[in-house]
């Protein structure tokens, strides 16, 4: 343990973090070259490579791309909240002063071995995978969240598409209530990430600043995965809180 806090990189970090904190290097400064902060440090160009990186998924630097590193701006943080509402397991994530919202669906989508596993289907099997991208009053992006959904519990329903039909726009709880499923509990697994290109071009930040991504799969009464999501939010602008109401038939 104690060679991995002595790493040169993590080293290089806390000097990068102390010269930011102190003012040395505002909001807005061009980090010098890799070549030369390696030779002010005496390290190789890698480790600068991966100190910088480090400060960037923490949020305090950001890479343009043809025109170096940057001390980032500080962002205002906003809450998103996770409560749930009466007579349901859950409510969807509700970011405070999201304006917008947009989806796209996509039908009869392979599920690949990570969703099936977690639908508990066969990889492969025809799923439709919905899109869904979360903008704030200023039409920045808050949050995405991907979905998928068997086809061989919806296809062929009036709720097959989640954006489309008569259900477009409900949650999956009233629209599997439709076909007389009844939700019963969600499973949600929260961990962070660093986002890659496309994630970080969806959300509008740098590549590799940390993020939260929320993994969510909706169960029926008979314990059957009916949907599953993955919520990502940016973790630099977003503070996500539970509450959850508990009652007195729960266990200590």
């Amino acid at each position: 343990m104690a060679g991995r806090t002595n790493a040169p990189y993590l080293l290089v970090a806390d000097n990068f973090r102390r010269l930011i904190s102190e003012g040395e290097w505002p909001p807005g400064t061009r980090l010098p070259s890799r070549d030369a902060l390696g030779e002010t440090y005496r390290v190789g160009e890698n480790v600068i490579r991966r100190a910088q990186e480090l400060l960037i998924a923490e949020g305090l630097l950001e890479g343009r791309p043809g025109a170096g590193t940057y001390v980032r701006a500080p962002q205002e943080r906003l809450h998103m909240l996770r409560s749930p509402a009466p007579g349901y397991p859950t409510a969807p994530l509700a970011p405070t002063g999201v304006a917008t919202w947009d989806a796209q669906s996509t039908a009869k989508v392979p599920a690949p071995p990570h969703i099936a596993t977690r639908l508990a289907i066969a990889t492969g099997d025809p799923c439709v995978k919905t899109v869904y991208e979360f903008l704030d009053e200023r039409r920045r992006p808050a949050m995405t969240s991907v979905s998928w959904e068997p086809m061989a519990i919806t296809g062929g329903t009036a709720i097959v598409l989640p954006d489309g039909g008569p259900f477009a726009g409900r949650s999956v709880i009233d629209r599997m209530g439709h076909l007389g499923i009844t939700v019963t509990r969600t499973v949600e697994r929260p961990r962070p990430v660093q986002t890659d290109r496309d994630q970080a071009q969806t959300l509008g930040i740098p590549t590799g600043t940390l993020a939260l991504l929320i993994e969510r799969t909706f169960h029926d009464s008979d314990d059957r995965p009916v949907e599953t999501a993955d919520l990502l939010i940016p973790a630099d602008r977003w503070t996500v809180d539970y509450d959850l109401t508990l009652t007195g038939e729960q266990d200590a």
